[in-house]
């Protein structure tokens, strides 16, 4: 009885301590679980960060792009056309100072040969003789020392609306290249500096007499 006895003790002991092992492999399962699980929260939160991150900085890029391009545009509409600002100035240096210059400071000249408001220079007069013009919409100006009157006549040549001064166009000399050059001077003895006086005309005509030649 007593050996029966001691036998059933060591069978309930066996199978507590399998019970107890079971256990233990449950838990250690169910912690591995808990772990996997927790790993593949962090990625996908890792690699949902790292998306958003993505797309925010590709959607800034997208919008600074356009910004940038429409900064340009602006800058480059708002840029002056050539022969804005003031269109004529007055040279007071050299012999035949003091005499219209153009917006780059270069020699103005008339031709005696023109009439109040036209222009008698065309073709190739107009190739050695090019005449100071505006854009359309644009008016010229003048610096405070030159007090005569303004003007514009559209050129019938389509070469565009040119400047005069006191009535008589105004051009450059295809021979000056920089200012304070007057080589174009008494050409002919029709084309002159134009002294910045309100009779510039008059007074360029009244040096030209007896020129009655092309000039150019």
């Amino acid at each position: 009885m007593r050996h029966h006895g001691l036998g059933r003790a060591w069978r309930t002991l066996g199978i507590g301590a399998l019970v107890g092992m079971s256990t233990l492999l449950l838990v250690a399962c169910s912690s591995d679980d808990d772990g996997a699980d927790t790993e593949t929260t962090t990625t996908s939160t890792a690699t949902t960060e790292a998306t958003t991150t993505t797309e925010a900085t590709a959607s800034a890029s997208a919008t600074e792009a356009p910004t940038e391009t429409a900064a340009a545009t602006e800058a480059a509409t708002e840029s002056p056309a050539a022969g804005s600002g003031t269109t004529i100035s007055v040279a007071t240096e050299g012999d035949l100072a003091p005499y219209l210059v153009g917006p780059e400071g270069l020699t103005l000249y008339m031709f005696t040969n023109d009439a109040d408001g036209v222009s008698n220079c065309s073709g190739q007069c107009a190739t050695n003789w090019p005449p100071l013009v505006v854009a359309d919409g644009e008016e010229p100006t003048a610096s405070e020392d030159a007090p005569g009157e303004l003007g514009v006549i559209e050129r019938e040549d389509g070469l565009g609306r040119q400047v005069t001064y006191n009535g008589m166009p105004l051009y450059y000399w295809v021979g000056d290249t920089a200012p304070g050059q007057t080589s174009g001077h008494e050409v002919g003895g029709v084309w002159f500096v134009v002294p910045p006086t309100e009779a510039a005309a008059s007074a360029g005509i009244s040096q030209a007499a007896g020129g009655d030649g092309p000039g150019y």
